[in-house]
């Protein structure tokens, strides 16, 4: 009997949109997913409560350090000034 190979869509390896603790992982996830047609940018923000400035932060970071770059520094401090 062949072995079963599991159906997954491109919305399967998000994270939840419940997320309160943006890990690297998550985040590389998300911008994945945009890249790629999954999902697009004013989805993501909807979905995850993000603005287009700080997915765009991430993507930066990101580029600039790979996997290293988007880690949780300054978000509390940036969604206090914006009163998210």
């Amino acid at each position: 009997m062949p072995e079963r190979v599991p159906v997954t869509g491109p919305m399967d390896n998000l994270p939840s949109p419940n997320t309160k603790r943006w890990v690297v992982r998550r985040k590389a996830a998300i911008l994945a997913a945009v890249k790629n047609g999954g999902i697009t940018v004013e989805e993501a923000c909807r979905r995850y409560g993000l603005s287009e400035e700080e997915l765009q932060a991430w993507q930066r970071a990101f580029d600039a350090d790979g996997l290293r770059g988007p880690r949780a520094t300054r978000i509390p401090a940036y969604r206090a000034r914006v009163g998210r």
